[in-house]
């Protein structure tokens, strides 16, 4: 489980407080006469009075699927921004009604001013060591761009490698992966423009300092992986076509062998399955040089291929079939000679740890061994269970020294344990808060890990864990601006409509007086078998101390409780996503913590999603939201990009059923003219090639379109920005001042209070 990209990289972005980038934004003289100075003069005379917004057009666009008129007034607006004048245009007006209003709004140079105070600490990522050497990133507190160092030994002094902060004027630029060569003399880095996926590959010479002429591009969802010091693996597309890249969809990923010194055009096709078109695949190679393991998927779900490759004295990319057939989950925990080690949801839904015998596979005297037309069944002979199934969800594992380190979820909070490599019990590992730990990647032989622990009033404290002694040592701890202790942190259980039990965290100031309910921020995804974890956020702490309440609802479709979580929230279950959100509302208001006039809801990307579902199904029952980067046409979510994957999430527009059961709850074509709805800010980004901003530009305009009552509904849109990634500081700081301080305007938070 060393995969160095973001882990589903291509799924929907689930971080609550993940940001994107604004820079060179479209100015308001570029807006048509269409009324955004009055909107702009309105808002700032009456926070109160209706907002005038930009007339937008309509087109007859209808289409029948399945005996039913789908209408699509605002299709035009699927166009790309930055080769469509019109949709530009319409940004640029949008843009102008958003500012003016969003910079009326009272406290929110306070609520900036409070995000820099709670910014500024420094934060460490995970070592890694190779070659002696240490690698890591660091921010001092307020630098837009974290910066990667090196460090020679524990003890050592800390040397700059790569300070992103000088690529780009506007802090738009980011440092993504970055992977040492084994002996730690090279290392190659991904870099990421204006919060797109696609992403650049670049080599550094780590004692000189100096970037080599290599250079990879077009690569996306990429792991690095390097096979010895002389080269790597990683997995690219085609290059797009001219002036598709933001929107066209993604097929025919292919892993290439990258060697130093050489050009692109160079590269060595490892694997690819052009009569598969739809399959992704990724490569990881163990730590001792001997395999690569090919993993490969056709969406979201956890059901992958493995295919593994032997490595010798000379590269022959001989792959051989493992595990064929998309039907399990398969992460590779690390190889030892030839027995690798998996964690798998193969008759486990919680799942386990077991090995394979890839020598006994070579010499297996039955049908089949490694021929993929020969038809036997292998478990018997050369898988092993190592680390049963449990209670709770395993949900990492990793070798570390001869213990196997594992991660498990327990209430969606971390626990952790280790074992020998047979499985035997070691130590639990004690974490004494609830929170999340993430980190213990190591290697066999190497008794040394590092991990860190946060919780919503702890921001991450990195630690050296020796699994020898079973000791942990900080590496390095924030210095804070506040005293965690004076934030309350509960958990609770409240049942949904169908009766079943889902925890929901709240936080807020010990001091906070809850005797009237007080402005709450609800938080939800739902989706993608992603779990909604303990985590800090300064932007999240903001509120807080300034007398808001924040709940995290651990809402079906995510993996806080394995597969049965994840399938009671998806495809024809999505419903009990939203009815699960709901319940967390209304137990809110039951409990006193907040009142109608006091809710806000917040999600982003499938969040988004579940922000603009509740809204239409239960207008009543908040004061404002949130939605962010979200898939709002369910329709056609699997046209653009990387949407084609998320059917295994969502199902097939183009399947009745499914159809007929997106169209049900799809925001942009569920929107209850008639009804009043809360006050809703939705943002997007011009950049977003993960959830294109045309679901964003096409819900915003119905929605202004009809009649949902007098509170705002506007769009904040950033420029040269993504689904999420990469953001600078300074901007995220711009753009959840803008944002919270909406919601604290329809919520009643006084941010100018101490």
């Amino acid at each position: 489980m060393r995969r160095n990209f973001t882990e589903k990289s291509f799924l929907l972005c689930a971080a609550g407080a993940l940001a994107m980038t604004s820079s060179a934004a479209i100015a308001a003289d570029d807006a048509p006469d269409s009324g955004p100075t009055a909107a702009v003069s309105a808002a700032t005379a009456d926070m109160t009075a209706p907002l005038a917004y930009p007339d937008t057009k309509k087109v007859d666009v209808t289409e029948e699927q399945f005996g039913v008129q789908v209408a699509d007034p605002y299709r035009w607006l699927e166009d790309d921004v930055r080769g469509s004048k019109e949709v530009a245009d319409w940004v640029a007006s949008q843009k102008a009604v958003a500012d003016g209003y969003l910079d009326s709004l009272p406290g929110k140079d306070a609520l900036a001013a409070k995000m820099k105070a709670l910014f500024n600490y420094e934060r460490y990522s995970l070592p890694d060591e190779a070659g002696s050497t240490y690698f890591f990133t660091k921010n001092d507190g307020l630098q837009n761009q974290s910066v990667l160092y090196a460090r020679k030994g524990l003890k050592g002094k800390d040397r700059v490698l790569i300070d992103p902060n000088t690529w780009a004027t506007d802090g738009a630029t980011a440092l993504d992966a970055w992977v040492p060569s084994k002996n730690g003399k090279l290392l190659a880095y991904s870099v990421q423009d204006g919060g797109s996926d696609w992403r650049t590959i670049r080599v550094l010479d780590v004692v000189t300092g100096k970037v080599l002429t290599d250079e990879i591009k077009w690569a996306k969802f990429t792991n690095i992986a390097w096979v010895g010091n002389e080269g790597f693996l990683y997995s690219r597309f085609a290059e797009p076509k001219e002036g598709e890249a933001f929107q066209e969809l993604n097929f025919n990923q292919t892993v290439y062998f990258h060697k130093i010194g050489t050009p692109q055009s160079a590269d060595e096709v490892v694997y690819a399955t052009p009569d598969r078109k739809e399959l992704g695949h990724t490569a990881e190679v163990t730590q001792d040089g001997r395999w690569v393991v090919l993993t490969s998927s056709s969406g979201t779900d956890e059901k992958y291929e493995l295919n593994v490759i032997p490595l010798g004295k000379k590269r022959a990319w001989k792959v051989q079939p493992l595990v064929q057939g998309l039907d399990y989950d398969w992460q590779l925990v690390e190889g030892i000679g030839d027995t690798l080690y998996f964690v798998t949801n193969k008759n486990a839904p919680k799942l386990k740890v077991l090995s394979v015998d890839l020598k006994a596979i070579r010499t297996f005297r039955g049908p089949c061994g490694f021929d993929p037309s020969k038809e036997c069944n292998l478990w018997d002979y050369v898988f092993t269970d190592i680390i049963p199934e449990r209670e709770e969800t395993l949900a990492r594992a990793q070798i570390v020294g001869d213990r196997l380190v594992l991660s498990y979820l327990k209430d969606a909070a971390s626990m952790a344990m280790m074992t020998d490599l047979q499985g035997e019990p070691v130590q639990q590992i004690s974490l004494n808060s609830i929170g999340t730990a993430s980190g213990f990647g190591g290697r066999p032989g190497d008794p040394e890990t590092f991990y860190s622990f946060s919780s919503f009033n702890q921001p991450g404290a990195v630690y050296r864990f020796d699994s020898r002694t079973g000791k942990s040592t900080p590496f390095a701890q924030p210095q804070l601006s506040f005293r965690p202790e004076d934030i309350a942190l509960s958990q609770i259980f409240y049942p949904s409509k169908d009766g079943t039990k889902i925890p929901m965290f709240i936080v807020h100031r010990k001091d906070l007086d809850l005797s009237s309910g007080a402005p709450t921020i609800l938080y939800g995804y739902g989706g993608f078998n992603l779990p909604q974890l303990p985590s800090y956020s300064a932007v999240r702490m903001a509120w807080i101390q300034s007398g808001g309440v924040f709940a995290l609802a651990n809402i079906r479709g995510g993996s806080e409780y394995g597969k049965p979580w994840h399938d009671a929230g998806r495809l024809l279950n999505k419903q009990n996503v939203f009815d699960d959100f709901i319940a967390a509302g209304e137990y809110l208001i039951a409990q006193g913590i907040t009142t109608k006039d006091k809710l806000a809801i917040e999600g982003r990307s499938n969040g988004g999603l579940l922000v603009g579902a509740v809204v239409n199904q239960r207008p009543d029952l908040f004061a404002a939201g949130h939605a962010a980067v979200g898939v709002m046409d369910m329709l056609r979510f699997d046209r653009f990009t990387a949407g084609r994957y998320w059917v295994d999430d969502y199902g097939y527009p183009n399947k009745e059923e499914d159809f007929r059961n997106l169209l049900s709850y799809s925001p942009y074509h569920n929107i209850k003219s008639g009804s009043k709805y809360p006050a809703v800010i939705v943002s997007t980004a011009d950049t977003d090639d993960r959830v294109v901003p045309g679901h964003s530009f096409k819900y915003i305009s119905a929605l202004q379109a009809a009649d949902t009552g007098d509170k705002p509904k506007i769009i904040r849109i950033e420029s040269r920005a993504g689904h999420g990634s990469g953001k600078p500081t300074d901007k995220l700081i711009e753009e959840y001042s803008d944002i919270y301080a909406f919601l604290a305007k329809w919520t009643g938070l006084n941010l100018t209070q101490q």
